[in-house]
């Protein structure tokens, strides 16, 4: 559907985020933007998540200056609580626990930044879900089989973790880590990525 009109790297190591890329025809690389994952004190979620994909953005780009650069970075919040990525099998079985017969808020935040052109776009885009009941045995058996341990909230709406899923109001791939409609309207504005006219008239 899309070519690159220039190269695109992707700070995300996300198999789930270069995925949703790819089925687009949106070609990247993968490099890595380690930084410092802390929540500030009275620092709000919205803030929060914005920072992140801020800061992952500037360590990429001080590695490749002369290229764009996206980023991103996902956070479940109920209760006012931020649920990162659980620990451990104790820590992603108390995650589902809250979740479980109530609604929560998925928070997606990227950044397209492009360091010698002095470019740099952050959106952050919310997606309100809404958790089936859960009983210890539904939520021990999930966590046994591994999926839940490197996912924002314990949980992968696109795996099995979707069964859960009863609701959900917004954009589902920015439950999945990249709100793709967004993404998409900043990289063609950039003139990073372009409509595959070729691809659309084989079709």
């Amino acid at each position: 559907m899309y070519r690159n009109k220039v190269s695109l790297l992707l700070a995300s190591q996300s198999p789930r985020r270069q995925q949703l890329l790819r089925q687009l025809g949106i070609e990247f690389t993968v490099i890595r933007a380690e930084i410092e994952e802390l929540l500030r004190p009275g620092e709000d979620p919205g803030e929060f998540v914005r920072r992140m994909a801020r800061e992952k953005a500037e360590a990429a780009a001080r590695q490749a200056p002369g290229n764009w650069v996206l980023t991103a970075d996902t956070i479940v919040v109920c209760g006012g609580q931020i649920l990162g990525k659980p620990e451990n099998s104790r820590a992603a079985t108390r995650m589902l626990a809250l979740l479980a017969g109530g609604w929560h808020q998925v928070l997606t935040a990227f950044t397209l930044k492009h360091q010698e052109l002095e470019q740099e776009y952050t959106e952050v885009d919310s997606t309100r879900v809404k958790f089936s009941r859960l009983d210890s045995t539904a939520i021990s058996a999930y966590v046994a089989g591994g999926e839940p341990l490197d996912k924002a909230g314990a949980y992968a709406v696109q795996g099995l973790g979707g069964v859960f899923v009863e609701r959900l109001e917004g954009c589902p791939t920015t439950v999945i880590g990249l709100p793709l409609p967004r993404v998409v309207r900043w990289l063609l504005a950039c003139r990073i990525i372009a409509y595959d006219q070729a691809a659309s008239s084989n079709v």
